[in-house]
């Protein structure tokens, strides 16, 4: 198996700028992997200009600005992966992925950096009544169709949702002939930048319908027509505000989500709030060494902030994995006490000297990664022919539970008769272990 220093999972803007932040700050073994067939990630279908100003101090295209970055990637000769997909990673950093080339392959890194952006919500997610007609698409998913693959997905349009790709896609349809009925907003303010309002909307005299949604889908094989209706306070339509539109197909622009479904299998905590990984200070998850930038981290506004913030990721890695510290320990396996001294390097042991067996090596690195105690104690039994009864945790658990375990078993009392193994308490201090009887106790 390969080992890296920084492997970093997405190879769009956020991944771009990690790599090279990391890479000036001197770390030399960096690896990208990217599922699409080129560097870049969605910036390569917004051919739109507006990225860069603050960057850059001037204004790019999607591709253009991708272009600097992947430049200065060949340039420092940071190897990355394409279609490649990431499968799995492991709490120890291992990463799990597969392409056509390597098939499937594992590689262990001393960092990892999440950076693999948001996808758009589905259709399903709004209850839309109607059939599952051909004709509907997300924003983004037409926005590809039109600027990568050279397809128009329609030609009389609605668009429902006033976030900046609907009103892009609303000009860029418009510009290719295809006529936009109106972009639909169910909020009393478009989600946009009003720069795109006015160059999107105004310029092209698209109406911009707030407070509006669309109720109904028309056509059986191909969207006919959409219902849209006037929508009160909380949302809900308005009886008699309906209004038919013809329309050939529907855009959805209705949010964007953080792409986390490796995040979650890796069992980072997340964040109810942005759907995104909680990150301390560092930009670093809950588990140890693995960090997160971008639009997988939190939906941004602006590129120019996913690769300021990403940066910043890729800094801070450099760090981490540049930690060394070494701790001396005493072995308490068996009665000799082994002296250790143990080399931690970003969170792994790399060196542990002075045991005399195999089983000291094994304590001194489970001791500083995750020290476990097994506690033993009494508790009072009543109608016993003893007072008091010996207890156990059934397992280890964390050190750091040992003081909420007691406290935990103050207040608890035993029931004569007890038997060697009746669970005394469940799960105490939520470590999922049972406190357990060691002695046998009969009724008076």
């Amino acid at each position: 198996m390969q080992t890296y220093d920084i492997v970093i999972v997405g190879g769009g803007p956020a991944g771009l700028a990690a790599a090279l932040a990391a890479r000036e700050n001197g770390v030399a073994d960096i690896l990208i992997l990217e599922r699409e067939d080129r560097l870049g990630g969605i910036l390569n279908q917004c051919i739109h200009n507006g990225f860069g100003l603050h960057t850059f101090q001037e204004e790019l295209t999607g591709p253009e600005y991708a272009a600097r970055y992947i430049e200065k990637v060949e340039e420092l000769q940071i190897p990355y992966k394409l279609q490649t997909m990431v499968l799995n990673i492991m709490p120890d950093k291992r990463v799990a992925a597969m392409n056509r080339e390597d098939g499937l392959f594992e590689v262990q890194a001393k960092a990892v950096i999440l950076a693999m952006g948001c996808r758009e919500r589905p259709r399903g997610a709004l209850n839309i009544p109607g059939f599952r007609p051909a004709g509907i698409y997300t924003a983004g998913t037409a926005q590809r169709l039109v600027n990568i693959e050279g397809f128009l997905p329609g030609r009389k349009i609605v668009i429902l949702g006033s976030g900046d790709i609907g009103l892009i896609m609303a000009r860029r349809l418009t510009l290719e002939g295809a006529r936009v009925q109106a972009v639909v907003e169910i909020l009393p303010k478009s989600g946009g930048l009003q720069r795109n309002i006015v160059q999107c909307l105004e310029d092209f005299d698209i109406p911009l319908l707030l407070r509006h949604t669309v109720v109904d889908i028309k056509g059986r094989e191909r969207v006919s027509g959409v219902t849209v209706s006037a929508v009160d306070e909380q949302g809900k339509p308005i009886p008699g505000t309906g209004q038919e539109y013809d329309c050939d197909t529907l855009l959805l622009s209705v949010g964007l989500i953080p792409e986390n479904e490796l995040t979650r299998e890796l069992g980072a905590r997340m964040d109810p709030a942005t759907h995104g990984p909680v990150v301390n200070e560092k930009l670093e998850t809950t588990i140890s060494g693995v960090f997160a930038c971008g639009n997988v981290l939190h939906v941004h506004g602006l590129v120019d902030s996913v690769s300021e913030e990403a940066a910043e990721a890729g800094k801070n890695a450099t760090v981490y994995i540049k930690q060394t510290e070494e701790r001396r320990l005493t072995c308490i396996i068996c009665p000799k006490g082994c002296s250790l001294r143990v080399r931690l390097e970003a969170g792994r042991v790399t060196l542990v000297e002075g045991n005399h067996c195999k089983r000291g090596a094994q304590y001194a690195e489970k001791e500083v990664t995750n020290p476990t105690r097994t506690v033993t104690t009494i508790i009072p039994v009543r109608g016993g022919r003893e007072k008091m009864l010996s207890v156990k945790t059934r397992t280890d658990i964390p050190k750091a539970k040992v003081q909420a375990c007691m406290r935990a078993l103050k207040s608890v009392t035993a029931e004569a008769p007890v038997q060697i193994g009746n669970v005394i308490l469940a799960d105490v201090a939520e470590t999922g272990v049972d406190i357990i009887a060691t002695k046998e106790i009969s009724e008076i």
